[in-house]
C-alpha cells in the first residue's frame, strides 16, 4: 500500500478538495471553499495547509465566526445542498462564536462543516490562552458545546483518526435525511502532527445522492388516502426545494385540483403565479391559505417539519376529521402531527403518486373555493402595496415591499431574510416570479443572518442581484460579512428597514396586554429612569455606517426616494445599503392565525389575564399530539 506523509491539517485539506456529489447523474464538486478567521488554534496547523497552493479550496477571510458560518450555510442552501463550504476557527471565543450558526444549520437541515481549533491533546502546556478548564474533567473543552447542536461531532486526538472522522462527516453532510452541522474538533497540536496516510484515501470520491422511492404497496396506500379526500391541501416545505421537486408538485396539484401552501423554506420552489398556489400558511401566512387550511380534510405535508408557525401551534386545522399524510426523507419529521408517514424523496414520491392517481382518475371536490380565496387575497395585496402612509403617519413597510416586488426588482433577483417583522410580511406578500429567488432562514429565525447570508447567496449565484432584507435590530446585531463582500468584490444590496426598534416583538408584547417595554430604540429617560416612557428615539444614520465600509448608500423616506435608490443600487458595482425609514407599526396583521405563547395566568394587568384566557381557548381547540 502506497502512503504519503502529511500533517493532519494537510490531510484534511487534501481530502476535502477531492469530494464530489452526484445528483441525477450530474456531478458537483462538494466542498468549494473554507471560511476562517486565523488565530493560534488554527493558523499554524490547518492554516499552513490552506496557505499551500496545491489544492482548489478557496480561502475566505471571515470577520465574525458566526457571520462567516451563516454565509457558508446560505451558500449550501442556495445550491440546494449540492455544494458546501467548510469553516475553521481558533480555540475559545472563536470556536464558541460558531455554536449559534451550527444550531441554525441543524435546525434548517442544511449541511455545513465546522472545524474549530481545540486545546492541546497532549495537555502539557495546559492551560493555554483561551482554554476553558472543567474542574471535573480535563478531557472536556469548550468545543464539547457543539455536541448539542450538530448532527455529527468528533474530536480528532490522533492524526490517523482523521480518516474515520472525515468519512463520517461526509456520510452525514451528503445525506438529505441527516443533513445539518458537522463538527470536527481539531486540537492545535494534532493538526501539525504527521502520519503516513494511504494514498487511496485522497483519490477523487463521488458520493451519490439516490432518490428514495416508495414501494408499490406504499404508493397504493397513499393514493387510497388521497382518493378518499374531498378537500386535500398540500404544504410545500423546504424538502421540495432541496429535492428540486417544484415542477412535480405543480403538476400534481394542477392535475388533481389540489391547492398548495408554502412554508418559509418552501416558498419559491414554485412561482407565485401558479393557479393552485395559495401562498404562505400559518402564523406568518395569508388569508387565502389559512381559510382553506381550516376546512381541509387531508393535509399532505411534503418536505416539511410542521413547525409551530406552519401549523399555528397545531390550531389551524379546524376540521376534526382532517388526517395528515407526509412525504419526507426524514422519519423524525414524517411522523409529526400524527401523520401517516411515507419515507421518500419529494420528487420521486410526487411522480409516483401523480401516475397512480391519474390511473384512478382522481379529482378533488373543490368548486370555486381556491379561485375565490386567491382573488380575495390579491385584493388585500393590492391594498397593502398601494397604501404609502402607515397608521402612525410614517412610511409603510408594506408599501416599501410592494415598490420593490412590483416595480423594481428583476425576476431573477434573490431576496434573503431571517428575522423580525419582515419574514411575516414577505411570506404573506412577496411574489417570487422565478424559482429559488426567495431565501428565508426561519427555522432558527436568527438575527444577523440576513447580510451574512446574502454574501453566501452571492457566492452561489455571482451573476445575480442579491438583496438582504433586514431590520435595524438585525443590522446592529451582526453585519460583519458586509465587509467581506467588499473585500471579495461580491456585491450585495442591503435593504435596511429602520423602524427604531424590535417592532415585531413589541407587537407580540402589546397583543398580550403588556404595555410597551424594552423593544424601542430610545434613550433612557433621565428623569424617570425608564427605558421607554418619554425617552427620545435614537437617530441612527445607518447609511453613514455602511458608507464608512466603502458601500454606496442611499436614504429613503418615501416611494419616490426608494425607487431612485434602488435604481442607483442596481447600477453600482460595489455593495450597497439603502436606509429606509419606516413606521414602527406598519407590519401586516395575523390573517386568522394564532400562535401559542406563554402569557401569564396571573398578572396585575387585567389585559394580560384576559389574553391568557383567550389563549387557553385556542389551546383547548388545538390538536394534541
Amino acid at each position: 500500500m502506497k502512503t504519503i506523509r502529511l500533517t493532519m491539517g494537510q490531510a484534511i485539506v487534501r481530502f476535502l478538495d477531492n469530494q464530489y456529489i452526484s445528483v441525477d447523474g450530474e456531478e458537483h464538486k462538494f466542498v468549494n471553499g473554507v471560511f476562517g478567521i486565523f488565530g493560534h488554534g488554527c493558523v499554524i496547523g490547518i492554516g499552513e495547509a490552506l496557505q499551500e497552493q496545491d489544492h482548489n479550496l478557496r480561502f475566505y477571510q471571515g470577520h465574525n465566526e458566526q457571520g462567516m458560518v451563516h454565509a457558508a450555510i446560505a451558500y449550501a442552501k442556495q445550491n440546494n445542498n449540492k455544494k458546501i463550504m467548510a469553516a475553521i476557527s481558533s480555540i475559545g471565543p472563536g470556536a464558541m462564536n460558531m455554536v449559534t450558526a451550527a444550531a441554525l444549520a441543524t435546525v434548517n437541515r442544511i449541511p455545513v462543516m465546522l472545524m474549530p481549533g481545540d486545546t492541546f491533546a497532549c495537555r502539557q502546556p495546559d492551560p493555554v490562552l483561551q482554554q476553558l478548564e472543567q474542574f471535573n474533567s480535563t478531557g472536556t473543552t469548550a468545543n464539547d458545546s457543539f455536541r448539542a447542536v450538530c448532527r455529527y461531532w468528533d474530536r480528532i486526538s490522533r492524526p490517523e483518526q482523521a480518516m474515520s472522522a472525515l468519512m463520517n462527516a461526509m456520510r452525514v453532510l451528503t445525506d438529505p435525511a441527516q443533513a445539518g452541522a458537522v463538527c470536527l474538533s481539531i486540537p492545535q497540536d494534532v493538526q501539525a502532527e504527521a502520519y503516513d496516510y494511504p494514498e487511496f484515501f485522497f483519490a477523487k470520491r463521488v458520493h451519490y445522492r439516490e432518490r428514495q422511492a416508495l414501494s408499490v404497496e406504499a404508493v397504493s396506500r397513499a393514493a387510497e388516502m388521497i382518493g378518499k379526500s374531498k378537500k386535500p391541501l398540500v404544504i410545500c416545505g423546504g424538502g421540495v426545494r432541496y429535492s428540486e421537486a417544484g415542477q412535480e408538485l405543480a403538476k400534481f396539484c394542477e392535475g388533481f385540483k389540489v391547492p398548495f401552501t408554502e412554508t418559509q423554506a418552501g416558498k419559491s420552489a414554485v412561482a407565485w403565479g401558479h393557479p393552485m398556489n395559495l401562498g404562505g400558511i400559518g402564523v406568518t401566512g395569508n388569508l387565502a391559505a389559512n381559510k382553506i387550511a381550516k376546512e381541509s380534510d387531508l393535509v399532505i405535508g411534503v418536505g416539511t417539519r410542521f413547525m409551530d408557525f406552519t401549523t399555528c401551534s397545531k390550531w389551524l386545522f379546524q376540521n376534526e376529521k382532517a388526517k395528515f399524510l407526509t412525504l419526507n426523507v426524514n422519519g423524525f419529521d414524517a411522523y409529526k402531527m400524527n401523520a401517516t408517514p411515507f419515507l421518500c424523496d419529494a420528487k420521486a414520491g410526487l411522480r409516483q403518486l401523480t401516475a397512480k392517481l391519474s390511473q384512478l382518475g382522481y379529482k378533488s371536490g373543490y368548486a370555486n373555493e381556491i379561485e375565490d380565496a386567491r382573488e380575495e387575497w390579491a385584493k388585500e395585496v393590492k391594498r397593502a402595496y398601494t397604501t404609502e402612509t402607515a397608521g402612525g403617519g410614517g412610511y409603510s413597510q408594506m408599501h416599501a415591499l410592494g415598490v420593490m416586488n412590483e416595480e423594481i426588482f428583476s425576476d431573477n433577483a434573490i431576496v434573503v431574510g431571517a428575522s423580525g417583522s419582515l419574514p411575516g410580511d414577505m411570506q404573506r406578500f412577496w411574489r417570487p416570479r422565478k424559482e429559488y429567488t426567495y431565501h428565508m432562514e426561519y427555522g432558527f429565525s436568527c438575527m444577523g443572518y440576513e447580510i451574512c447570508g446574502a454574501l453566501g447567496v452571492k457566492l452561489a449565484a455571482p451573476d445575480r442581484e442579491v438583496y438582504a432584507m433586514t431590520g435595524d435590530g438585525s443590522f446592529i446585531m451582526l453585519h460583519s460579512e458586509l465587509f467581506t463582500s467588499l473585500q471579495e468584490g461580491m456585491k450585495i444590496n442591503v435593504m435596511l428597514f429602520d423602524n427604531s426598534g424590535f417592532g415585531c416583538i413589541d407587537n407580540l408584547q402589546r397583543s398580550q396586554g403588556i404595555p410597551k417595554f424594552g423593544c424601542e430604540f430610545k434613550y433612557r429617560n433621565k428623569k424617570t429612569g425608564h427605558l421607554d416612557e418619554g425617552g427620545d428615539p435614537i437617530p441612527v444614520d445607518f447609511a453613514k455606517i455602511a458608507e464608512g465600509y466603502g458601500c454606496k448608500v442611499w436614504r429613503a423616506t418615501n416611494s419616490k426616494e426608494l425607487k431612485l435608490a434602488i435604481e442607483g443600487a442596481k447600477k453600482s458595482t460595489v455593495s450597497t445599503l439603502i436606509d429606509i425609514k419606516v413606521d414602527f407599526d406598519s407590519m401586516s396583521g395575523d390573517y386568522e392565525s394564532w400562535w401559542r405563547v406563554g402569557t401569564p395566568v396571573v398578572s396585575k394587568k387585567k389585559e394580560v389575564e384576559q389574553a391568557s384566557r383567550n389563549n387557553q381557548n385556542n389551546i383547548d381547540s388545538a390538536r394534541k399530539f
